[in-house]
């Protein structure tokens, strides 16, 4: 993807941060009992391609300065996988924000997304305890998250995942690298053309405890159907994925 790619993708989650505030429904530690809920499960942002956690700041110190959170850190993954914190999550912090920053930002396969998301989740259950989690992905960001979950989702020991919210998510491809020409989407989200990591992901939807996580799928339209790197079909495809297997799945243009 080109850096123009990868700005045009890094503006747009920043235009809709407004819209993840909304889906978390979080509440701020000022206790504005009617804005924001209280929680101590973390959120964990996954970046695009060839980015690193700077491209998640805006958004956590947006959520930061709107009173959501106290408790930004990161979590750094090098290429063999070892996940190096920086900053702790306190016993009392309410909604904290865990920036992931992968080393492998490029060459990485898709096992190795999700092996690396798998990482980020088993050291923060392993330092802190947690038992559930939110998970944010951009572009690249939202391979991490499909392919931990297909690759670990029906693994009871692991934290439960509650909330996902996928931005910009090329899940049937890229325009101009892998995505089939003249895909059309049928009733149920299905594609007529379906790239091989896709087809990779048929299953996925098993993979997810049934009816018990909330998806919402954001992408943008420049005026002709794409966010001008990823069509709008190619971020729509998740629906056939996910549908029938998620407690709730809605998508925001």
């Amino acid at each position: 993807m080109t850096k123009k790619h990868i700005g045009i993708l890094t503006g747009f989650a920043a235009a809709i941060f407004i819209a993840v505030v909304w889906y978390f429904n979080f509440r701020p530690v000022t206790l504005k009992a009617d804005t924001y809920v209280q929680s101590s499960r973390p959120t964990i942002f996954f970046h695009g391609y060839g980015s690193t956690s700077n491209a998640e700041k805006h958004m956590a110190n947006a959520a930061k300065k709107k009173g959501v959170t106290n408790t930004i850190v990161e979590a750094n993954v090098a290429k063999d996988g070892k996940v190096t914190m920086k900053g702790s999550i306190s016993k009392d912090a309410i909604n904290p924000i865990v920036l992931v920053n992968f080393d492998n930002n490029r060459g990485a396969s898709t096992q190795d997304q999700g092996d690396y998301a798998y990482a980020v989740v088993k050291a923060l259950q392993d330092t802190y305890g947690i038992t559930e989690m939110n998970m944010v992905g951009h572009s690249y960001g939202n391979m991490a998250i499909v392919y931990y979950m297909l690759q670990h989702g029906t693994d009871s020991s692991l934290p439960k995942l509650v909330k996902q919210v996928d931005i910009a998510g090329h899940f049937n491809g890229i325009i101009g690298m892998d995505e089939p020409d003249n895909v059309t989407l049928d009733d149920q989200g299905k594609p007529s053309s379906m790239t091989d990591s896709y087809q990779e992901l048929l299953n996925l939807g098993d993979h997810y405890p049934q009816g018990q996580v909330g998806v919402l799928n954001i992408y943008g339209n420049t005026g002709n159907g794409s966010d001008e790197s990823v069509t709008n079909l190619s971020s729509q495809s998740l629906a056939y994925l996910l549908n029938g297997h998620v407690k709730s799945y809605q998508e925001k243009k």
